[in-house]
């Protein structure tokens, strides 16, 4: 079921700009690329905290992608101009879970949730994500 608005006080958006490469045969926006829209929303939105993917790594921390869960209503087409808005659901010390939409004006074309999990590459194993990246998404619960 579809929410109507994102449940998290802070909300990060992005704009995005469909381009040939994002479409399907029928010129509609190819529905694996909505998940590229929404995974480069988390990463800039991290990056805007101040924390770069190349500098989580030289950490040994990383984030994947646990579970998703999406329901796509409407269709995104070639030259579209769209808003992925993202906010947090909801917080653990290993796993924080975006609840995501994809816009174009008012129509929303996508609503999706994503529970992301913090890893140690190296080790290949879950582990607590750094303080100080808690303590930001904390502030935006």
């Amino acid at each position: 079921m579809t929410s109507p608005s994102l449940v998290g006080s802070a909300i990060f958006t992005l704009p995005v700009r469909v381009y040939y490469e994002d479409t399907d045969a029928g010129g509609v926006v190819y529905y694996a690329n909505y998940l590229r829209f929404l995974e480069r929303a988390r990463t800039e939105w991290l990056r805007r905290l101040g924390f770069s993917q190349s500098q989580l790594m030289a950490q040994n921390i990383a984030f994947a992608a646990r579970s998703i869960s999406a329901e796509y209503l409407k269709p995104a087409r070639l030259d579209d101009e769209l808003i992925v808005a993202s906010t947090i659901e909801s917080l653990g010390r290993a796993q924080v879970v975006f609840a995501q939409r994809v816009e174009r004006g008012e129509e929303l074309l996508l609503d999706a949730k994503i529970r992301v999990a913090c890893f140690d590459p190296l080790r290949g194993k879950a582990t607590a994500m750094p303080k100080d990246i808690y303590e930001k998404f904390k502030a935006l619960l």
